[in-house]
């Protein structure tokens, strides 16, 4: 059952992520996180965050991962397989009959009509990465890391993983705060 559970999940994604790994994001989110409670909210972000510093297509390196938490070896090749099993079928049926079809206004507009879309399920993501990162950053230092990430990947032209990759090698890093230090006697009451 797990196994079928993972191939609809990862189809569904595979199926329904128009567009590519951004659109593909939050339906990976709503079926990993929400549906199936593979992983919390924090575990998918963290396995976003990787993913997104690391080469190659998102939604293959989440399902790849995933699949493997949940049901081992077996587990990454049917979720990998489900997410890459709708693109290659969709080309091949797509692109030979939309290749003729392809001046006619009803594809371009096709194509328009799902660019909203993909937006707003974009920004609710987001929204929702910015509320749990106020929850432990507070509002000042989530707006702040936002609005600085955004300057430097548009106007700066720095790539996404880069930045990332800082970040998560500064978080690896920072020095711990003495109140972040687990004190002698706490230490002591945890044994």
């Amino acid at each position: 059952m797990q196994q079928w559970n993972l191939f609809i999940a990862f189809f569904r994604v595979g199926m329904l992520g128009y567009g590519g790994g951004p659109s593909s994001i939050p339906l990976v989110h709503k079926e990993v996180v929400e549906k199936y409670e593979w992983l919390t909210d924090d575990e998918f972000g963290d396995v976003l965050a990787l993913g997104n510093s690391l080469p190659g297509p998102i939604a293959t390196k989440m399902a790849g991962y995933i699949g493997y938490r949940v049901s081992g070896m077996i587990g990454m090749l049917n979720a990998v397989l489900a997410t890459i099993l709708p693109t290659i079928v969709i080309m091949i049926v797509l692109i030979t009959s939309l290749n003729s079809f392809r001046d006619q206004s009803w594809v371009n507009g096709m194509t328009q009509a799902v660019v909203p879309v993909v937006g707003v399920m974009l920004a609710k993501l987001t929204y929702d990465f910015l509320k749990k990162a106020q929850g432990n950053l507070g509002w000042m230092v989530s707006l702040s890391l936002a609005v600085v990430s955004l300057l430097l990947i548009e106007w700066i032209g720095l790539h996404p993983g880069l930045l990332i990759f800082a970040l998560l090698l500064y978080a690896l890093l920072k020095p711990v705060k003495a109140k972040d230090k687990p004190t002698h006697k706490s230490q002591e009451q945890s044994s």
